[in-house]
C-alpha cells in the first residue's frame, strides 16, 4: 500500500507542477521532497509559498508563512490574533509558534482515493494568497504597535 501512496503522490505532484506552470509562476521543485516553492506578489508584502505533498497521509497543504515574526514583547498578542483571525475563515488557518513568533497560514486538502484537479490547485493558491495579502498587514501593524489586538479583532 505504501508504494501505491507513493505512485499516487508522485503523480498529484506532477499534476501541481503542471498548475503552477500554467498560471505562468517561476517556482522550485525538490522533487525528491514533492515540495514546489514560489513567490507571489501582492499588494504590498511579498508571499512565499511551500506546496508539500505528503505520500503517507495523503494530503496536499499550501504553506505561507508570513515575512516577518512578532518580537518577545508581542508573542501573546501574535497567538491570540492567529487565533482570532483563523476563526473567521472558511477555508485554512493562521498556525502559530509563539517560541519564536512565526506566523504561518496553512491550507491543505487530500487526495486520498481521489486526485486534487488543477482547479484545485489553483483555488487553494488562489484563496492562501488572499487571505495573505488581506492578514500579513494587520499582523505587522500589530506588531509594529501600529494597532492593538483589539483593533485587529474588530477588522478580522
Amino acid at each position: 500500500m505504501a508504494d501505491n501512496n507513493l505512485i499516487h503522490a508522485i503523480d498529484v505532484y506532477n499534476d501541481l507542477c503542471a498548475a503552477v506552470d500554467s498560471i505562468g509562476w517561476h517556482y522550485t521543485k525538490k522533487e525528491e521532497d514533492l515540495v514546489i516553492v514560489f513567490t507571489v506578489h501582492g499588494d504590498d508584502l511579498p508571499m512565499n509559498f511551500i506546496v508539500r505533498v505528503n505520500p503517507e497521509k495523503q494530503l496536499v497543504s499550501v504553506y505561507s508563512p508570513l515575512s516577518f515574526k512578532f518580537r518577545d514583547g508581542n508573542r501573546v498578542d501574535g497567538a491570540i490574533a492567529a487565533c482570532a483571525a483563523s476563526y473567521g475563515l472558511a477555508d485554512g488557518s493562521f498556525d502559530y509558534d509563539i517560541s519564536d513568533g512565526s506566523v504561518v497560514f496553512r491550507l491543505t486538502a487530500t487526495f486520498r482515493d481521489t486526485t486534487i484537479s488543477q482547479e484545485m490547485f489553483k483555488y487553494m493558491v488562489h484563496a492562501s494568497s488572499s487571505i495573505v495579502d488581506e492578514y500579513n498587514d494587520l499582523f505587522l501593524a500589530l506588531d509594529k504597535g501600529v494597532i492593538d489586538i483589539k483593533q485587529f479583532i474588530e477588522k478580522c
